[in-house]
């Protein structure tokens, strides 16, 4: 842990810039806080950073936590102040755009926990007939998790189908208010649903229980190249469908992707590259759908088989399949990750977009966006929908930044209705649009659960 810079060992003066004075408001800090309550340049600067490494807000101060109490006294403190300051929580700050940063406020270093866990920061509950399920702590990696639930048991335990929220049955939260609820669909409904997808603004989760169920051992992992695009769009849906010839074959896992003349191919045969890049030269742009179906029986080539016989329109001789085991493809990002940190590609610039197009525009999007913007302007080094964009010169993050305002500016200018996700608005009324008729609601549960603003201030939705 950073050291701290001198302190007093009764409290600390906390200084908050007022928005109504321009005096500095003095803050007795509680004892109990103390320690653990940074002020440092090297605690300043790594709470100010986050994977974006566009934004770069600097906190008044940084908590480490020893107990949840600390966390809770911080907010507390925050409440009962007529002045009172920001708090973000921040784990891996593998947000883009600022969303864990307070500026002038005090960031909350959520790691810091599993000291105080003791190694309980993941507990796993239950048996076959009620089924089981993850107690996970809020400061816990994904991966751990992991590692976790597939060593647990006979046979390994994962997360089912569906968005990480959609999986939650409980959860403990401390609200903007100081107060420590936990809440379920049945009990503290309001605030349980408004915490899931709430972007930090009505409490900071502690603890989540997970729904587990039964893990596969192993995973036929498939890429399968387009040259055009209704094809490709075609055929995602064919793979999706629950009607249908596919219907008993689609895969566990369907992602879309492009590949153009600068876009990583470590994923395929080192003797295929030069069949892949000719490929790409010849039609400037190569769709490719990614999948994969989880196994544990010998029959899993047969099921393949059939799923790629109902497809109509890659490439023939394209196709390319990796076998792993299931931990392996789970935990390929953070594979990923390893290999950009080794090559210096992690700690850039990565302006970020990510948006949900109505199908009947989505052809669109490809001869607007794709094509018109992304190709003919030479933007090829992208990696397009999935992974955050990466290039090797890292200044020139805001033309790629600009790039993503033209892509946002001709769905506009298209009348084509889209929506953020992980989301970057840099005005209310932007927020307000993205909420659309959710608007209202939000507002009373930001009322009701963190009236004075304090919590998230880096998602900029009311504190512009």
């Amino acid at each position: 842990m950073t050291t701290s810079s001198p302190i007093a060992i009764y409290f600390i003066a906390l200084f908050v810039a007022s928005s109504i004075t321009s005096t500095m408001l003095a803050i007795s800090v509680p004892p109990e806080l103390t320690d653990n309550l940074h002020t440092d340049p090297g605690a300043i600067k790594l709470a100010s950073i986050d994977y974006g490494r566009i934004i770069n807000e600097k906190p008044f101060a940084v908590l480490y936590p020893s107990s949840l109490d600390d966390i809770r006294t911080l907010i507390n403190l925050s409440y009962s102040s007529s002045f009172p300051y920001t708090i973000a929580a921040k784990g891996q700050a593998h947000s883009t755009w600022g969303q864990a940063q307070a500026n002038k406020g005090v960031v909350v270093q959520m790691s810091s926990l599993n000291s105080f866990r003791n190694g309980t920061g993941i507990l796993i509950s239950g048996d076959r007939s009620s089924g089981f399920y993850a107690d996970v702590g809020g400061e816990q990696l994904w991966i751990d998790v992991l590692n976790a639930t597939l060593a647990w048991g006979d046979s390994g335990q994962t997360y089912r189908k569906g968005p990480q929220i959609t999986n939650v049955l409980e959860l403990d939260v401390l609200t903007g208010k100081g107060e420590f609820v936990t809440c379920t669909s049945q009990k503290d409904t309001e605030l349980f649903y408004a915490v899931l997808g709430g972007l930090g603004q009505f409490g900071l989760i502690t603890r989540a229980r997970i729904v587990l169920g039964p893990a596969k051992e192993r995973v036929k992992w498939l890429r399968i190249l387009y040259s055009d695009f209704s094809s490709f769009s075609t055929d995602q849906e064919t793979l999706i469908s629950t009607t249908g010839p596919s219907h008993k074959v689609k895969p566990d896992y369907l992602e879309g992707q492009l590949l153009m003349s600068q876009s990583p191919l470590d994923f395929y045969p080192q003797s295929q590259h030069q069949k892949i890049t000719s490929l790409i030269n010849q039609y400037g742009i190569v769709y490719l759908i990614e999948v994969a179906t989880y196994y544990d029986n010998k029959n899993e080539d047969k099921r393949v088989k059939q799923m790629l016989k109902s497809l109509k329109g890659f490439v023939h001789g394209f196709v390319f399949e990796k076998d792993v085991t299931y931990l392996e493809f789970l935990n390929r990002v953070h594979d990923e990750e390893r290999v950009l940190r080794k090559k210096g590609l992690w700690d850039i610039p990565h302006p970020w977009l990510n948006i949900f197009i109505p199908r009947s525009r989505i052809t669109d999007l490809d001869n607007g966006a794709f094509r018109n913007i992304l190709l003919k302007r030479n933007f090829t080094s992208s990696t397009v929908l999935v992974y955050p964009l990466l290039r090797s010169n890292a200044d020139d993050w805001e033309t790629f930044d600009n790039r993503n305002k033209d892509i946002l500016q001709f769905c506009v200018n298209g009348s084509i209705k889209f929506k953020q996700y992980l989301g970057h608005h840099a005005t209310k009324e932007e927020w307000i649009n993205h909420f659309g008729s959710k608007w209202n609601t939000f507002q009373q549960r930001k009322a009701r659960f963190d009236p004075k603003m304090i919590l998230s201030p880096g998602q900029r939705i009311l504190n512009n």
